[in-house]
Parts: structure tokens; C-alpha cells; sequence
């Protein structure tokens, strides 16, 4: 009777630490699996199957756990949710969802070659991607109490182009499995959602940038995910790369072939002039302004970039036969290991801190 009650005990333990996990869970968590995903395609491209493998195996697991994560806070705290998706601040986060699913898929496609579980998140990805952005861009627009630019943008906004040029790259990449005419209207769709992506961002990089240079800036402002300026080129520039690859599928694709050249390598550029600022400003924040650095969800939104531009320099010099720029991929990728290392290492950290301090409690009590 008394093993019972302790495992009764010991249940309803863990069942309020998870609430108390769960409330607080940040709604950009997904951004882990972009960047274990998008670390584990650059290394499956640059010759390393085991670890892309591995990352892969560890990345499903996290894509579950992160849903059924997401799934308890909807059923128990609603209302938080609810209200994270018309803040500012927190709503964009929700777009990590729609790019998780996209890169995950693209890991399907490319590293086990399964195309039904690809589809089926592309679907997923898509059904995501509408249901929050008209939610969260319609919230922002008609709520009466609004932030000021000061406090309510940030790199977190750019999310939202990440998740639509994920839907683009993994479109380019399904549209391969169809027959015609399905290939052709799938390459168009993720012609037009790559477009669709760039016009986001010189919507929103503008008013980051003006926010940057005409408002003061603090430490505690330059958060990770100002990381994403660059990530969202650089998936851009994957994305344009796969539609060039697609072009001996799709008539209008080759019709377009100089402009989609000529905006990936836009898109390139414009990412790579970001990486010195950012490491700038990164200088700034830690070794000057002494920030303390410790462990927070949102380093994953830093660690993302870095692989993505790994991944998007190496398809753009296989897609346009830019060989000299394969030795940009064979360095980048050691750099978003390394911080993707040095990111899952401080999660352990935090989940084993979590662990013992919750062995203590239950011991005392």
C-alpha cells in the first residue's frame, strides 16, 4: 500500500513539474529542430553520413517531443497561448513550427529518402504556415493597444520569412516524387512562395534596420535571433538554388532562369555582408558589454544561420557551377557544429540541473 502512495506521490510530482515546464515553454522552441536539422543536411553534403544520420535520428525525436510539448500547453494554458500569438514579441516564435516541419521533411527527403512522411510534413508545413500568418499579421494589425517600433520588433519577426522559404525549399524538393502536370504546379507554388518570402523580408528588415540605427540599443536588445537577418537570406538562397535545379522541370522556371539566378546571388551576398556586423555586435554585447552568457532557447535561433549558410552556399555553387565557393561549406560547417555542440550542450546542462534539483525536492519532502 505504501509503494502505492509513493508512486502516486511520485506521479503527481512530475506531472506538476511538466505543467510547470510546459507554462513556461517558449513558443520559438522549435527552433532547435531548424537548427539540428539544417547542422545534420550540411554535414549529409559535405560527406559526413554517420553524423547526419545521427542528428537526424536525434532531430525526430525532438520534433515529437516539442509538439507533444507544444499540444499540453495548448490543453492546459490556453489562454497563454493565445496571448503569445498576438504579442509582438513572443508571436513570431510560432513560426519555428512551419520551418521545423520543413527542414525535418527535407531531412526525409535527402538523408532517408522517404518521400510519403516528406509530404505528409509538407502538408503539415503549409496548413501551419497559413493558419499563422494571416493570425498572427491580422492580430498585430487590429489589436487597439500596440507596442511602439522601440519595443515591439526584432529579429524574431524575420521567422516568418524563414517559414515561408522553408515551405519553398521543401516544395522544390517534393515537386521531384510528382508527375506531370502535379510537378509543375508544385514548382510554380514554390516559385511564387519564394517570392513571396523575399517581399517579407525587405518589408520587415527595414523597419529592424531603422530600429538598429535610430533608436538606442542595449545589450539585452540583441537577442539571438538577430541571428535570423542572415538565416533568412541564407534559406532564401537554398530555396532559389533548388528552383534552379528544377528548371529542365518546369518550362517557366528555365524562362526565368537569369532572374532566378541573379536574386539567389542577391540573396547570397546580402546574407554574407550580414555575418561581419553581427559578429561585431556580438563582440560588443559579450566582451564589451560583459553580457552574461547563458543557456536560453533562443541561442538556436543563432545556431540555425550558421548552418543554413553552410547548406545554402554549397547548393548555390552546385546549382550554378560556382566551384570556388565550395570552401566556404567545408569551413562554415565546423562553425555551426561547434555551436550547435556548445547550444545542446547548455541545454543539458539546464534539463540536468532541472533533474537534480527535482530529485532534492522530492527526497526533502
Amino acid at each position: 500500500m505504501s509503494i502505492l502512495i509513493r508512486m502516486r506521490t511520485w506521479r503527481n510530482a512530475v506531472l506538476i513539474e511538466i505543467r510547470n515546464v510546459v507554462a513556461d515553454l517558449s513558443p520559438a522552441y522549435f527552433a532547435m529542430v531548424m537548427a539540428t536539422g539544417i547542422v545534420s543536411l550540411s554535414a549529409q553534403m559535405l560527406g559526413m553520413p554517420r553524423l547526419a544520420f545521427a542528428l537526424f535520428l536525434l532531430n525526430g525525436a525532438a520534433y515529437v517531443t516539442i509538439w507533444t510539448l507544444y499540444l499540453l500547453r495548448i490543453g492546459w494554458f490556453g489562454r497563454a497561448v493565445l496571448s503569445d500569438l498576438t504579442d509582438h514579441q513572443r508571436g513570431p516564435g510560432f513560426f519555428t513550427a512551419v520551418a521545423a516541419s520543413g527542414i525535418l521533411g527535407s531531412q526525409f527527403v535527402l538523408i532517408a529518402g522517404n518521400y510519403h512522411v516528406a509530404a505528409a510534413l509538407w502538408v503539415l508545413a503549409i496548413v501551419l504556415w497559413v493558419s499563422l500568418i494571416y493570425t498572427i499579421l491580422t492580430a498585430f494589425t487590429i489589436k487597439e493597444e500596440k507596442p511602439g517600433l522601440y519595443e515591439g520588433i526584432s529579429g524574431a519577426w524575420l521567422l516568418a520569412v524563414v517559414a515561408t522559404q522553408s515551405v519553398a525549399s521543401l516544395s522544390a524538393l517534393v515537386a521531384l516524387h510528382w508527375n506531370q502536370p502535379y510537378r509543375l504546379m508544385i514548382n510554380f507554388f514554390a516559385l511564387s512562395m519564394w517570392l513571396w518570402g523575399g517581399m517579407l523580408y525587405i518589408w520587415m528588415i527595414s523597419l529592424i534596420f531603422y530600429r538598429y540605427t535610430f533608436f538606442r540599443f542595449s545589450p539585452g536588445d540583441l537577442s539571438p535571433p538577430y541571428w535570423i537577418n542572415m538565416g533568412a537570406m541564407a534559406i532564401s538562397t537554398l530555396a532559389g538554388a533548388r528552383l534552379i535545379m528544377n528548371t529542365s522541370d518546369a518550362p517557366f522556371l528555365h524562362s526565368l532562369l537569369p532572374f532566378l539566378k541573379g536574386f539567389t546571388v542577391f540573396y547570397w551576398a546580402t546574407g554574407t555582408w550580414w555575418i561581419p556586423m553581427l559578429l561585431i555586435l556580438a563582440a560588443w554585447r559579450y566582451v564589451y558589454k560583459r553580457f552574461p552568457l547563458e543557456y536560453d532557447p533562443l541561442y538556436w535561433g543563432a545556431v540555425f544561420p550558421l548552418g543554413m549558410y553552410t547548406a545554402s552556399t554549397f547548393q548555390m555553387a552546385q546549382a550554378m557551377q560556382l566551384d570556388f565557393l565550395f570552401v566556404v561549406p567545408r569551413f562554415f560547417v565546423y562553425v555551426a557544429l561547434a555551436a550547435w555542440l556548445a547550444t545542446f550542450w547548455g541545454l543539458c546542462r539546464k534539463l540536468g540541473g532541472g533533474l537534480l534539483s527535482f530529485s532534492r525536492t522530492r527526497k526533502v519532502s
